[in-house]
């Protein structure tokens, strides 16, 4: 009998469906993982959902194990936790991540699942490619001890980046953005709050990841003199204006970016890309980023759950899709 699975796919912009797929034999060296969880990247995922990918990015977006192309027919997704059905002794019945996209059972090579670790709970787990982008963008900025941060945007990205500072001895960070209902995400992750107008300046650092040209705007108001920004957000297929007059250039302001595709430049020659995943997974063990998880659905509801996380009607962090049963 050959195995079939379930699978969302991306018709068209705005349109998505859950598709029956057949699943190719596995050849040696492959597992079988059924899916427990996965989780919706929420801004990249939107602005898939929506059609927003320039086609300038087709390539650069991929997702490791994406199926068709932009902007539709196209299965995405990458954040998702399974249990392993077959493969090799060391892995069988292992739960594990892999950047796959959101189906209920799914073949690939043993070296694209990483374990989740005994102390993290498979529900958690889904935060993984999230927390790695926070990695990847913290080894970028090289935070000290005792510097004055800012994270503008308290979506999934920044407040993962803002739980790992929490964490750094003597920093101040303090956790921007225009929606005060995510002071108590601040608090859970034990990090100070501030709506844009009363975020305290002076800042030696800070991260930027709220996608908005006035977000963007205000991190350059924040940094002291020879500061740095750093660029999290993707505006997809937007332009943005930033003002470079008045006293950006005396301030010697700098404005970097980041991006989660390559393992920075202050650690490539020390770390893989199974080395950065390895260590988010072994940070979610930290119950406090719970909070990032701010709703679930089982699979089945996935295309209207889309649908109304792309056109802005459910906010939240990040969603978790349930896989109830095996499929």
């Amino acid at each position: 009998m050959p195995r079939t699975a379930r699978a969302f796919w991306l018709n068209s912009p705005g349109h998505g469906e859950i598709r029956d797929v057949t699943l190719p034999e596995p050849d040696d060296g492959d597992v079988v993982v059924r899916a427990l969880y996965s989780g919706v990247s929420r801004g990249t995922e939107s602005l898939v959902f929506r059609g927003g990918v320039p086609e300038s990015q087709h390539t650069l977006m991929r997702a490791p194990f994406q199926e068709g192309e932009f902007p539709g027919p196209v299965k995405y997704g990458y954040l998702s936790v399974g249990l392993v059905e077959e493969g090799p002794e060391h892995l069988l019945g292992r739960t594990v991540f892999c950047l796959y996209p959101h189906q209920s059972r799914y073949v690939v090579p043993a070296s694209a699942v990483t374990p989740v670790p005994d102390g993290v709970p498979a529900a958690r787990a889904v935060l993984a490619g999230t927390v790695e982008t926070a990695v990847n963008a913290l080894w970028d900025a090289a935070p000290l001890v005792g510097d004055r941060i800012a994270v503008i945007g308290a979506g999934m990205v920044g407040c993962s980046v803002a739980a790992l500072l929490a964490r750094f001895p003597g920093v101040r960070v303090q956790l921007v953005d225009a929606d005060p209902s995510r002071a108590a995400v601040a608090e859970a992750l034990g990090t100070g709050f501030a709506l844009p107008g009363d975020a305290l300046g002076d800042c030696d650092l800070v991260v930027h990841a709220s996608a908005s040209e006035a977000g963007l705007t205000r991190a350059l108001e924040l940094l002291a003199p020879e500061g740095t920004a750093l660029e999290l957000s993707w505006y997809g297929d937007r332009r943005v204006s930033l003002p470079l007059g008045e006293a950006f250039h005396s301030r010697r302001l700098i404005v970097r970016g980041s991006q989660v595709g390559t393992v920075s430049p202050a650690r490539a020659a020390r770390r893989t890309y199974a080395d950065r995943l390895a260590l988010s997974l072994e940070l979610l063990a930290d119950p406090a980023l719970d909070a990032l998880i701010s709703g679930e659905c089982a699979f089945e509801q996935l295309p209207l759950t889309l649908s109304r996380i792309a056109s802005g009607e459910l906010p939240g962090l990040c969603h978790r899709v349930r896989y109830d049963a095996p499929a």
